[in-house]
């Protein structure tokens, strides 16, 4: 499992370089249009760093890309319209490739190209990742199922089935699930553009 992680970090480190170089774009360009530092960036794309979703969506909104092509390669799936709709059947789940192995994420809107947020349903397993995200932007969390322990900037919170919650995304944060079953939660991340 380690080693398909690392694999799947080293394929998008090597994705957003082939993308910046198409572009002709400097790290210097990339961190002025993402407002990430050019090191952090070059840490991403050298594998010293293992970015959250909402750091691949801002670099992807950069980049012209679907988030979804940084992580797996694939195309995307939309195009520009006005409305997109996506049903249950053609949702994925994308395992984060590090920190618990429960957690995983279901785009919600990945078809519209055009979007200004990105959502996900996402399960949570019983343990906290290694280390808590850090990211521009805001996240609202709406509780699908279960109960989480949402960790925030050293402070710890319970929801339950129907809370919800808003915060900005650049205070330490994490989760887990409380109990003997993963908890779903709806997030959707808006990046600071």
């Amino acid at each position: 499992m380690e080693e398909q992680a690392r694999n799947i970090c080293i394929a998008i480190g090597k994705r957003i370089r082939s993308i910046r170089h198409e572009r002709r774009m400097t790290l210097d360009e990339m961190a002025n249009k993402t407002g990430f530092a050019k090191s952090y960036l070059s840490q991403i794309e050298t594998l010293k760093r293992e970015p959250p979703i909402s750091t691949l969506t801002k670099i992807a909104f950069v980049l012209g890309v679907d988030v979804l092509f940084l992580i797996s390669g694939e195309a995307g799936r939309g195009e520009k319209q006005s409305i997109t709709i996506m049903k249950v059947s053609e949702r994925r789940v994308i395992p984060r490739p590090s920190g618990s192995p429960a957690y995983t994420y279901q785009p919600v809107n990945d078809k519209k190209m055009d979007r200004l947020m990105d959502g996900y349903v996402v399960t949570i397993g019983p343990d906290f990742p290694l280390e808590p995200l850090v990211h521009e932007g805001q996240e609202l969390c709406y509780v699908l199922e279960g109960t989480q322990e949402f960790l925030y900037n050293g402070k710890s919170y319970t929801f339950k089935k129907g809370d919800s919650y808003c915060f900005e995304s650049s205070k330490p944060h994490y989760t887990r699930a409380v109990g003997n079953k993963p908890a779903k939660v709806l997030v959707v991340f808006v990046s600071k553009r």
